[in-house]
């Protein structure tokens, strides 16, 4: 069973937070993207990662600092 640190440790983006936060939906990413919304789907559930330029391409559509996107609970 995984434990809080573990948990924490895979949650290492937040993008579907902010989405979340500005009343935005995965869809509505994906298409500004123009990416696949099961892409999006897999960042926000944090089963795969976008790219660093992906992260400043997204942190700049909403809005955001890059920094914003990252768990910072995971950076040492």
């Amino acid at each position: 069973m995984a434990t809080e640190i573990d948990k924490d440790v895979e949650r290492i983006n937040r993008l579907k937070v902010v989405l979340a936060e500005k009343n935005l939906k995965g869809k509505w990413l994906a298409e500004q993207l123009g990416k696949n919304e099961a892409t999006v789907s897999r960042w926000c559930s944090n089963t795969a990662q976008p790219s660093l330029e992906m992260l400043v391409k997204i942190a700049s559509i909403l809005k955001i600092e890059p920094i914003e996107l990252i768990n910072r609970r995971n950076i040492l």
